[in-house]
């Protein structure tokens, strides 16, 4: 009865359900974390209450993605999900460490006073930059690919620490960072404001540095990666890809120089999204790069089916409720508690 193999290629948009949740999860969540990074560089004490107040209303609700993706890929692509846990075990339970201890010293920071309010606004830095930089970790790890024999992870439980996956969890922390400031940059003014264009300027540099640094890493990384950006015709076909990043990457730069308030935010998610399709166009149809493609990976086409109808139901509501918290919480924010 929910067998909808038959006319759609599930496995397919099952990947693409995963993506989209992936790529809404490090939007959304990315310049939250961001501005936890950013956090204990603010000038003042009100630059940082405001710099709070700015995500209070949407740091919870944009972790909901990371739960999707991850129950996604447990639900539709069990073998993928059995291979990769054990390979990310450490980083996964670093990141999520860092995730709940910057989600207690958010509440607490409100309540606390004196040393007691200096350290749950550090620990507030530290967890965003441990959950940052584990991402990124991980996310180079997985470029690189992991171990697999007999269907399994065949690896070490520290084969994810490499010079690449340290290179992509520097670079994802500046990536973050520049998301966190261009959003400051959107939703608060005066001093916080030119605080959080001043660090733009300055992270951009960094970002322009590991994007370019990542990109040329990739093509050495994997035979296959290589001979998809070098061959032709297919270069015609990508080119626009790296073309389209640096027209971003030098309209951010120089709104940062104007008094643009909005599109250096909306160009931070434009320089996110073409390193999110570049990455797909290189490990496609990898779900375990090199090892295991989508459709290998799979569950059973009833399994998905039914899943299929659950996420037809319930992803509209959630990315309504999403777009309307943004809606509710637009403008500017202050530094006037909240709590």
């Amino acid at each position: 009865m929910f067998d909808l193999s038959a006319t759609l290629n599930l496995p397919l948009i099952w990947a693409g359900i995963i993506g989209l949740a992936i790529v809404l999860y490090v939007l959304l969540d990315g310049f939250d974390l961001g501005v936890g990074i950013l956090f204990p560089f603010a000038p003042s004490d009100k630059c940082r209450s405001r710099m709070v107040n700015s995500i209070a209303p949407f740091w919870d609700g944009n972790e909901t993605w990371l739960v999707m993706g991850g129950g996604g890929l447990f639900a539709a692509f069990p073998l993928a999900y059995a291979i990769l846990m054990p390979a990310f075990y450490v980083p996964l339970i670093l990141m999520l460490i860092g995730l709940i201890f910057r989600g207690v010293a958010f509440e607490f920071q409100f309540k606390a006073e004196g040393w007691q309010r200096k350290f749950w606004q550090n620990a507030f830095h530290i967890g965003s930059l441990l959950a940052t930089f584990m991402q990124g970790m991980i996310l180079g790890t997985l470029v690189q690919g992991v171990r697999v024999a007999e269907r399994a992870f065949a690896g070490g439980a520290f084969d994810w620490v490499t010079g690449f996956s340290m290179i992509t969890g520097l670079a994802l922390v500046f990536g973050y960072s520049l998301m966190g400031a261009t959003w400051l940059i959107m939703k608060t003014e005066d001093a916080t404001q030119d605080w959080a264009r001043h660090v733009a300027r300055y992270i951009l540099v960094f970002v322009g540095f590991f994007f370019a640094l990542v990109s040329l890493c990739m093509p050495f990384i994997n035979p296959s990666i290589r001979a998809l950006w070098f061959s032709l015709p297919t270069l015609y076909w990508l080119i626009p890809i790296p073309l389209f990043t640096l027209s971003a990457f030098l309209l951010l730069w120089r709104d940062l120089y104007s008094q643009c308030e909005t599109r250096p935010f909306l160009l931070s998610i434009v320089l996110f999204l073409m390193g999110f399709v570049g990455l797909g166009v290189s490990l496609w149809p990898w779900i375990v790069p090199f090892n295991v493609s989508i459709w290998a990976a799979a569950a059973t086409s009833t399994s998905q089916s039914i899943l299929l109808v659950g996420a037809g139901l319930f992803l509209p509501i959630i990315i309504g409720y999403t777009a309307f918290s943004y809606y509710i919480f637009r403008g500017k924010s202050s530094h006037e508690a909240l709590y």
